[in-house]
């Protein structure tokens, strides 16, 4: 289930290089979050900060509670909108669509209420 109503929050997408692995990553990402107040109290519900992982360069990983591709990155235009403004031609590994091909097919569904800044 997923709590819709919530505040509204900023959402960014990021590109890195790393030697970890995709678990050294989480781990990293989640004590990073916790560092920030991030409490796990509702699953999808209100938080101070959420760092996904959306992709791991080619790789599918189910390990535990990760997943790469982010098992809903394609349904979600605020996680496409500023993915395709960083890497608009990077692929997802199972679709096999570039994140512009899949952010024009999703419509509006996963709602951006407004852009705070342009590059």
């Amino acid at each position: 289930m997923e709590l819709r109503e919530q505040p509204w929050f900023v959402n960014c997408a990021i590109e890195l290089e790393t030697e970890l692995t995709a678990g050294q990553l989480l781990a990293g990402v989640q004590t990073i979050e916790a560092g920030l107040g991030r409490v796990r109290e509702i699953s999808k519900g209100p938080r101070t900060i959420d760092i996904d992982i959306l992709l791991f360069g080619s790789s599918v990983i189910q390990e535990g509670t990760l997943q790469i591709p982010h098992p809903a990155m394609h349904e979600r235009r605020f996680v496409l909108a500023p993915l395709t403004e960083i890497a608009p031609n990077v692929m997802h590994p199972i679709l096999q669509k570039t994140a512009t091909e899949i952010l024009s097919q999703l419509g509006t569904a996963g709602g951006v209420v407004k852009r705070l800044a342009s590059r």
